[in-house]
């Protein structure tokens, strides 16, 4: 399993209380589960399973969106979580 560095804006921030969480996982899915189990109010409002809810996407390094929960991660990613409407 791969550690992540995970950063949260807007509600998912609000939701978990912190701005940055390491999670673990080779795979968005995995470490989506490893945030709803340690953060259930985050998963309550942003987290389906091992899915983001509607509404929310996640950002790899800043480099492209996604979506998809097979979406593999190497050690050391940076995954940023938010709306998907923040920003304007």
């Amino acid at each position: 399993m791969a550690t992540v560095q995970v950063e949260l804006f807007g509600v998912p921030r609000q939701r978990a209380g912190q701005s940055v969480i390491e999670a673990q996982g080779s795979r968005l899915a995995d470490v989506l589960s490893d945030l709803a189990i340690r953060f259930p109010a985050l998963a309550e409002c942003c987290i389906d399973g091992d899915r983001l809810r509607a509404g929310y996407v996640a950002s790899l390094g800043g480099r492209q969106f996604v979506t998809d929960p097979q979406t593999p991660l190497t050690p050391g990613e940076s995954v940023l979580i938010l709306s998907a409407d923040a920003g304007g």
